[in-house]
């Protein structure tokens, strides 16, 4: 339903830097050869666009941009805190509410054309398909699957995400021994990583065959929080005291240089087998605002910190398209880190300088990318800015109607 436009408009105003047109890349038949006749009928209904779209919570409610302009699309009315991650396929976002994970339909079909894609636009939809869950926590797509977490029990929910467009899809799922804030992952051949924990603890992961049969287990993972994947399928699990690596059937510590050195959010890349995570060392503070990042080599199973000089947020990390780690600052700044170096080797000046809400639920800038695209929120201003990762320019900026919380993009 497209409440945009069959109800009160929502007025969005452009702001800071201009709008920039983005060319469509054209698609010419190959020698010989011709167009897929099939293809104007089957997008009759849609518009072709440059770029997917963009997802951005408020308190309150959704928005639907699109990713190149930043135009708004669509305007989704929803109570509750809502959290945001792509859902696996491309098209489709999870959006965690107060007792399930639903599913938002961007709208946007990708096909791919050798050396580049075409994107076909059509309505988004908050969709009907939902999977409930006590305390909707951690989504993740590996593996061709996307796996739920619910912290209030442990439940584990898995499911192919590329039937979401057919319906809710079968799923699966394997109960946690106890419930906790705790996160899983689906593994290549049918088995899943999950966290090992309680209400007042966690301890570290385990691993389980397609049967659910234990085949590796770590419990030196104080605080296990967070996961990403590097470069050759190495999974990565943030403890208390450095992380947790897994691949081919072993868990590897890498320790932290300080005792208590917590590294709780990660950002990994295909292109790196570095993976990119936040450094805290204060396990008494209120909260801590971090000037070191962490980066652990996966191949070496090493650890090394690079100071930024400017504190940044669990919304602040992310990977560029070159495997480049990129933290936002709370100077304003995308810091875009030579990960092999272990140097800042650029910066981007975004929006002004913030300072971090005491409440994680409190709107603040946050930092997502997709391809060269990296798109930064201003909660200050309820502004969102679109940078070209490869010119280090603001290519569009525009002002919403509601304070941004959290933004997802999606594709390919």
């Amino acid at each position: 339903m497209n409440t945009l436009n069959r109800r009160s408009p929502v007025r969005f105003a452009a702001v800071a830097a201009p709008v920039l047109a983005l060319a469509l890349t054209g698609c010419s038949s190959p020698a010989g050869g011709e167009h897929d006749a099939a293809a104007p009928d089957e997008h009759a209904s849609e518009t072709e666009v440059s770029a997917p779209r963009v997802v951005v919570s408020y308190d309150g409610g959704l928005l639907v941009l699109e990713g190149d302009s930043l135009e708004p699309v669509d305007e989704m009315p929803l109570d509750g805190f809502l959290r945001l991650n792509p859902a696996g396929d491309a098209r489709h976002v999870m959006v965690s509410t107060d007792d399930a994970f639903r599913v938002l339909d961007t709208g946007v079909t990708i096909e791919a054309h050798g050396d580049h894609a075409h994107y076909y636009a059509g309505a988004p939809e908050l969709t009907d398909i939902e999977f409930a869950a006590e305390h909707p926590g951690h989504v993740t797509t590996h593996a061709g699957t996307t796996a739920l977490f619910a912290d209030g029990t442990g439940r584990v929910e898995l499911f192919d995400p590329a039937t979401l467009s057919g319906g809710r899809p079968e799923s699966t799922t394997y109960e946690s021994p106890a419930e906790h804030h705790g996160v899983a992952v689906a593994l290549d051949d049918g088995g899943l990583l999950t966290t090992l924990g309680t209400s007042e603890t966690r301890t570290g992961a385990v691993v389980l065959d397609s049967s659910h049969t234990e085949i590796a287990r770590t419990e030196d993972c104080p605080g296990v929080h967070g996961e990403t994947v590097a470069a050759d399928e190495v999974i990565v699990i943030g403890c208390e005291n450095g992380v947790v690596l897994y691949a081919d059937g072993v868990f590897t510590k890498v320790a932290s240089p300080d005792a208590y050195g917590r590294i709780g959010n990660q950002a990994g890349s295909p292109e790196s087998a570095i993976v990119l995570g936040d450094y805290k060392v204060d396990a008494e503070a209120e909260i801590e605002r971090p000037q070191h990042v962490s980066l652990v080599d996966t191949d070496t199973a090493t650890m090394r910190l690079v100071e930024l000089g400017t504190s940044y947020t669990f919304r602040s990390l992310a990977r560029g398209p070159h495997g480049e780690a990129l933290v936002l600052g709370t100077d304003g700044a995308i810091h875009v880190i030579d990960p092999v170096a272990g140097v800042v080797s650029s910066r981007i000046d975004v929006i002004a300088p913030w300072t971090e809400p005491v409440d994680w639920q409190e709107p603040r800038p946050s930092l997502e990318v997709r391809g060269h695209r990296a798109y930064v929120t201003d909660s200050s201003t309820s502004t969102v800015h679109v940078v070209d990762l490869e010119s280090g320019q603001i290519t569009a900026s525009a002002e919403l109607p509601h304070v941004p919380i959290e933004l997802s993009t999606v594709g390919d």
